[in-house]
């Protein structure tokens, strides 16, 4: 039998990996709740909850690599805390019966030095909070006997990727020519990561066990402000020079103290305050790897916007 590559959840990282694996030719098994995911001769969609250990056993039967791409039911700590380390656990644990090395995504939450450059030797110390259970997550894995690679990218951008700072709150509007409003500020930079460059980067990883047990970046082009990114989306697009204005960190603070779901967001306030750049040089040279340039990731990320009214 040939070998079989797992990809947990078919969020924008997810979905993309497994279309990219059976591009590839590759057999794929894709494990949801929905049992949702890209239709492809080669990809198998299956319905589970991955934090259940009882039936990952069999469904990781004979892969090669799992590509663990799942994320919290809810944007904050709480619901990370109670779900993302039983999730991890039940994973790590299977794919280490199963001899499959285990890819995940990662975030620049963990970076504790996030004003200095980012880069793969960087110290990932943060406590509390989201930031806090980032961390966690990457020193369980390191604990972990079962080989694992993690992926860090920024902030996601591209086809597919809807709830991001670079998502629907941006895409849209400026290709509508409507004014936007951003977090923090809009002429800071940001490091923000195609996804397409994310999933190819993990692929490689899997199939290169001399990347195992180690953290990489995924490509990621030059930080950009917000301006700069929608700007790109806007000359893509063929639509007028965006109009941008920023909520500022105080309303926000402010606001989150009425509401939870803006002190969650009023947490990553840092990230869009201050200049916040990740450096993959050596990820691209260990990799084999480039970022797609802004002007085709930005071309492709409209047409999927586009495509979405049809």
């Amino acid at each position: 039998m040939p070998e079989v590559y797992v990809v947990t959840g078919a969020g924008p990282v997810g979905w993309t990996v497994a279309e990219q694996l059976a591009g590839q030719g590759k057999r794929v098994r894709i494990l949801t709740r929905s049992g949702s995911g890209p239709e492809h001769p080669l990809i198998d969609r299956m319905s589970m909850d991955v934090s259940d250990p009882v039936p990952l056993g069999e469904a990781f039967r004979g892969s090669a690599a799992v590509f663990h791409c799942i994320h919290g039911s809810a944007y904050t700590a709480e619901a990370w805390m109670q779900e993302l380390p039983r999730a991890e656990e039940a994973v790590l644990a299977a794919a280490g019966e199963a001899g499959a090395v285990v890819v995940f995504p990662e975030s620049l939450y963990s970076y504790s030095q996030p004003d200095a450059v980012m880069v793969e030797g960087s110290p990932r110390e943060s406590v509390g909070g989201k930031r806090g259970v980032r961390t966690e997550l990457l020193k369980a894995r390191a604990a972990s006997p079962t080989n694992t690679v993690s992926v860090v990218a920024g902030d996601f951008f591209g086809p597919r990727v809807r709830t991001s700072h670079a998502g629907e709150r941006i895409v849209p509007a400026v290709l509508a020519g409507k004014r936007t409003l951003v977090i923090g500020s809009a002429d800071r930079p940001h490091a923000f990561t195609y996804v397409p460059d994310l999933a190819a980067a993990m692929i490689r990883a899997a199939e290169t066990p001399t990347l195992w047990n180690r953290v990489w970046h995924a490509p990621t082009g030059p930080a950009l402000t917000q301006l700069q990114l929608a700007a790109a989306f806007a000359e893509a697009g063929g639509a007028a020079a965006p109009r941008m204005g920023a909520a500022p960190g105080w309303l926000l603070r402010a606001m989150g103290l009425f509401s939870a779901g803006t002190r969650e967001v009023a947490e990553m306030l840092y990230q869009f305050e201050r200049p916040f750049v990740m450096d993959s040089g050596a990820s691209e040279a260990a990799l084999g790897l480039r970022p797609t340039p802004l002007p085709d990731a930005a071309a492709a990320t409209v047409a999927w916007w586009r495509a979405q009214k049809n």
